[in-house]
């Protein structure tokens, strides 16, 4: 490429980018505070597509100094309420790796966190139809990080109790998809499968209230596969921490092991 032609590319690139503004833009000429100012009022009055251009159009004209630092952490925000998840999360990584010490990057954890903790509905809430199975619980996994993140490092933050509220709150629904997945499995009698999957709830998720079941699951894979030791050692494991779960309650039948009442 000669230098006439990489010219003209950065020239058309900075002017996508809004360093040239063109004749017909209104921005022309603005200020970095003017600019700021009039995102700003565009986030207020929830226009955020408008909001983000000009945080963008702000950081391309002025990218040093304090207004391009707080354009770069509201476009994300802008980008949250905008139901654009992914770019939200991008922007917050942005911030975090430009900025590590910058006094508000505990919010760019924050919002990172919220951002992957909205992006899965369908895990979290359970308002979808779609069987429990076929998620990925990717984004539960990177809310629960990103939080984990801001709670240790800024546990004076003024995020950090939510943060550890919505931890916990994830630690239960990922358990759960441990669980459901286990499930699964055993309808279609695989054991092992079940098994596994049970075990890695309970050395990922000990606390969690769905750790009941996945007990359940352990002793009647293991009993299903004739691994008697770790069946029984699964049995121990449930009557010691759960003497009253549910799951011992399966019919009348006396001297038959409680795991083969639902077969």
């Amino acid at each position: 490429m000669n230098r006439s032609v990489a010219a003209l590319v950065l020239v058309l690139f900075f002017a996508g980018c809004g360093l040239f503004p063109s004749e017909d833009d209104p921005t022309k000429g603005w200020s970095a505070d003017k600019l700021y100012k009039e995102a700003k009022s565009e986030l207020s009055d929830n226009n955020f597509d408008k909001a983000i251009k000009l945080y963008e159009k702000l950081e391309a004209r002025y990218p040093y100094g304090r207004f391009a630092q707080q354009a770069q952490i509201e476009v994300a925000y802008a980008y949250y309420r905008s139901s654009e998840p992914e770019s939200a999360i991008a922007a917050c990584d942005r911030f975090i790796k430009l900025h590590p010490n910058h006094p508000n990057v505990d919010y760019a954890f924050y919002l990172k966190g919220l951002a992957n903790f909205n992006e899965d509905q369908g895990l979290l809430g359970h308002v979808s139809d779609q069987d429990m199975t076929e998620r990925d619980p990717r984004a539960a996994r990177d809310s629960f990080e990103a939080f984990k993140e801001l709670a240790t490092r800024f546990p004076d933050s003024k995020y950090a109790q939510d943060s550890v509220s919505r931890m916990k709150y994830l630690v239960n629904a990922l358990a759960q998809h441990e669980v459901h997945v286990a499930r699964y499995y055993v309808k279609r009698q695989a054991w092992v499968a079940a098994a596994n999957r049970a075990q890695f709830a309970l050395q990922n998720y000990p606390n969690a209230p769905a750790i009941e079941e996945a007990l359940f699951i352990m002793v009647r894979s293991y009993d299903a596969l004739g691994m008697t030791d770790l069946r029984d050692d699964a049995d121990r494991v449930i009557h010691t921490n759960f003497p009253n779960s549910v799951w011992f309650k399966g019919g009348p039948q006396r001297n038959v092991p409680w795991w083969k009442l639902w077969d």
